[in-house]
């Protein structure tokens, strides 16, 4: 096999990440049942902004002040909300969870060091200390 037939090759067996660009806050899609509020596309929405789905549903649910539960890539929250609100939410937890503060690159990390959390840029190496969930 030559290089391209190995790149087609690759191309065919690779599965996409996402459906997002570089960084982009997808927007949630969800609907009602009951008094219940279904996020159907919860996964792929944590899965752009690079975190881990518990980190951004505690998150979520403290702030909606409702209770949630994962099942698949649905996220199912307690009470009956608009998706105006939720997508507030999510872009509230990416400007202090996600967004650096000096470059305001998408750029960055968590990480714990002795009891305390920590948002690392990748790209201008700042370090900033945020709050726990």
């Amino acid at each position: 096999m030559d290089y391209e037939d190995l790149l087609n090759e690759a191309y065919e067996t690779i599965e996409p990440v996402g459906e997002c660009g570089r960084f982009e806050i997808l927007k949630v899609k969800g609907h009602h049942e009951g008094t219940r509020t279904i996020i159907t596309n919860f996964v792929p929405v944590v899965t752009c902004l690079r975190r881990d789905v518990d980190h951004v549903m505690k998150f979520l649910t403290k702030e909606l002040a409702s209770s949630g539960e994962l099942k698949g890539d649905r996220l199912i929250l307690s009470r009956k909300l608009p998706s105006k609100e939720v997508n507030e939410k999510i872009e509230r937890y990416v400007n202090r969870f996600v967004l650096c503060p000096k470059c305001k690159k998408p750029d960055t990390e968590l990480e714990e060091d002795k009891g305390k959390a920590f948002l690392r840029c990748l790209a201008c190496g700042e370090k900033y200390e945020v709050y726990r969930i």
